[in-house]
């Protein structure tokens, strides 16, 4: 007996030990410490040793245990978690734009390119073919990186979100690391940039209803979402925002994620309508529902936001929750009746023009068309 636990102690030390030192790795970034760490305790945001949402926010909703989602993700349905053809997607030039075209590019997920006003700009860029620290568990879908690095021009502004890995991925940052010129995150983000040997001077963070100004007529407001952060296993220790981008012809809003809550409402008003709002949809489950919103909620958000267009992302490119691939993108353009705003759903990598939000898009991800769509010839790719 006595054999036996001291066989079993080794093995709990040994995994513990290795657990330890993987966490070690340079990708895990690292929490705040110093200065930043008592700028981040100065924040109305951050109490308890953590940050915390404007909202009482649940890791899971009423009604739902740990135990009830694992048993979801690992008996249910799994055929359709992928989708069993590439992904259909386009490639353009983006070193070679005018000056002139204020356009988006989707990369997948939650991941963007746009030039603005002659400015460009990058969210959350995961373009490594993985969303996870151990690669093999979160794998991008097969022609939904025809992106590579080599293809992204030097980049005037990159917004960072928050920390989690499908947002903020190492391999991308560091690949892109010369073409980078300012980072724009929420506080103790920066933290991360620090270990990646990003110059101080380079990085801009910045709490909730922070404004800065990054050019002359170039303006940003951080602004809530009602989420989570971390990189390993502690957690909210750094801030995970949205941002309001003001551009000399533009509004835009970058919602990152986040569950359905007052702050939406809130913004709408206080900053009056959008050219454009990126929000998320993909991801989701009733048990987190506070985290993720639900098909429903991103339309109702779009109205409280006051936007002329969305482009749902948060899908199409990585499989992290228990629905099927395709359901986000299907479920939100079926539950779609306003006709005070356009669902744009263009195809990974196809130019989006930010002025033309009345522009119609394929059901790229069924193959389908709706009757007053024009004919769009699908692109399979590959890197």
């Amino acid at each position: 007996m006595k054999k036996a636990m001291m066989i079993i102690l080794i093995i709990i030390v040994s995994f513990a030990a290795a657990t330890y030192l993987f966490m070690q790795q340079k990708k895990f970034g690292k929490l705040p410490s110093g200065e930043r760490l008592e700028r981040i305790k100065a924040s109305p945001n951050y109490r308890d040793g953590e940050f915390k949402n404007l909202s009482h926010t649940p890791s899971l909703a009423e009604g739902h245990s740990i135990w009830g989602v694992l048993k979801e993700a690992i008996f249910s349905d799994k055929s359709k978690r992928k989708p069993s053809d590439i992904i259909p997607s386009e490639k353009i030039d983006l070193h070679n734009l005018s000056p002139e075209e204020n356009i988006l590019v989707w990369f997948g997920h939650s991941s963007y390119f746009l030039q603005v006003d002659g400015k460009k700009i990058l969210i959350d860029p995961v373009l490594s073919g993985a969303a996870s620290p151990i690669p093999i568990t979160t794998k991008a879908f097969e022609g939904t990186d025809v992106y590579a690095y080599s293809d992204i021009p030097e980049i005037d502004y990159l917004f960072i979100t928050h920390d989690h890995w499908d947002h903020l991925d190492y391999e991308t940052i560091m690949a892109l690391k010369p073409k980078l010129k300012q980072i724009v995150c929420g506080l103790g983000v920066g933290s991360h940039f620090d270990r990646w040997g990003f110059k101080k001077e380079a990085i801009i963070e910045t709490d909730w209803n922070d404004k800065t100004t990054l050019d002359k007529g170039f303006v940003v407001h951080t602004t809530p979402t009602r989420h989570f952060s971390g990189r390993g296993f502690k957690r909210n220790q750094s801030l995970w925002v949205a941002f309001v981008f003001q551009s000399p012809s533009s509004q835009l809003f970058f919602g990152g994620d986040g569950g359905y809550d007052t702050h939406l409402l809130k913004i709408g008003k206080q900053f009056g309508s959008f050219d454009l709002a990126l929000m998320e949809n993909g991801q989701y489950n009733e048990a987190w529902k506070y985290i993720h919103m639900m098909p429903n909620e991103v339309l109702q958000a779009a109205k409280d936001l006051n936007t002329k267009a969305i482009l749902p992302g948060h899908s199409g490119k990585f499989s992290l929750a228990n629905h099927d691939w395709d359901t986000p993108l299907s479920e939100i353009t079926k539950l779609h009746k306003d006709t005070t705003f356009h669902i744009i759903t263009p195809l990974i990598g196809e130019k989006v023009p930010i002025s033309n939000s009345d522009k119609t898009y394929t059901f790229w991800w069924n193959g389908e068309k709706s009757e007053d769509e024009p004919k769009v010839e699908l692109v399979n790719n590959k890197n």
